[in-house]
């Protein structure tokens, strides 16, 4: 398993007053972006974002955008799985 990790430039500062947040996606609670050097770390909550686990973010909100990104990908993937085949004669 691999995990993916935000190219940070020595130009990025962190606040180091800014808390951990969570991240939910509609009413899931995908996991926490937890404060890490210039980034955040993605912990999941959630079995459907543990491919995201330990993956370090820029920003909370990079974090954010990949969970709903995981979302969207697992509906697109049961909406075509839900779809009846066509049989070709």
């Amino acid at each position: 398993m691999h995990s993916l990790h935000a190219d940070l430039s020595p130009d990025d500062r962190l606040d180091p007053a800014e808390p951990a947040r969570v991240i939910e996606i509609g009413e899931i609670t995908a996991g926490i972006a937890v404060p890490e050097g210039r980034g955040v770390r993605f912990f999941s909550s959630a079995r459907d974002f543990d491919g995201l686990d330990g993956a370090v973010f820029r920003t909370a909100e990079q974090a954010a955008r990949a969970a709903r990104a995981r979302v969207s990908t697992r509906s697109r993937t049961a909406a075509r799985r839900d779809q009846p085949r066509l049989r070709h004669a």
